[in-house]
């Protein structure tokens, strides 16, 4: 393909600046991604025996698509300015599955949150049940999420002033996983609204 001339340029860089800005895009989803995974209060909670893994599907789908957004990114920028119409194919090619991945990410966190949060409150009230005052998974939640026991009963772990005054744990986990499953949704369907508009 020759060296393109005149008004054509402009269309070169245009393409360079939205390949750039995808680019941009994709780190930040790649970001939020590894925060939601790697956040030492979510950790220390799924880290647990009998916790269950179905939150971090929505967080590895979030993270796989910003990888590979920063990837095509890349490479639609060194196609767009090298003119290669195999780079610049192949990133429209790929601009599709990242679209999907990203609409499969809020999607599923938008319509498993009840599912997450109620697997994991019983974690939780399995563990407030066998109240022992050695149980680590009381510990791991009290100190996580700044909670303690349930609203029927508090557990033996509750038994002093600072921790009576705490939120229920059950509640706390609600508010906790809510905000983050509202994260992984928002930034999934978001930045497929984002891709959309650009192309647009």
């Amino acid at each position: 393909m020759g060296k393109v001339k005149g008004g054509m340029i402009c269309v070169k860089y245009l393409l360079f600046m939205f390949n750039f800005t995808f680019w941009l895009s994709g780190s930040l989803v790649l970001a939020i991604g590894l925060w939601l995974r790697f956040d030492s209060n979510t950790t220390s909670i799924f880290e647990l025996e009998n916790s269950p893994y179905s939150y971090y599907v929505g967080v590895y789908i979030l993270i796989g698509a910003g990888g590979l957004m920063m990837l095509v990114g890349f490479f639609g920028c060194c196609g767009a300015v090298r003119e290669s119409q195999c780079l610049l194919g192949s990133f429209f090619a790929c601009l599709l599955v990242i679209f999907a991945a990203e609409i499969a990410a809020g999607v599923f966190g938008f319509m498993n949150k009840n599912k997450i949060i109620e697997e994991i409150k019983s974690v939780y009230t399995a563990a407030a049940n066998d109240n022992q005052s050695n149980n680590s998974t009381l510990i791991v939640f009290h100190e996580a999420l700044q909670c303690c026991g349930t609203t029927e009963k508090k557990t033996l772990m509750c038994s002093s002033e600072s921790d009576s005054k705490l939120k229920d744990c059950p509640t706390e986990i609600e508010n906790f996983f809510n905000a983050k499953l509202y994260i992984i949704g928002y930034v999934g369907i978001g930045i497929a609204g984002v891709m959309v508009r650009m192309l647009s």
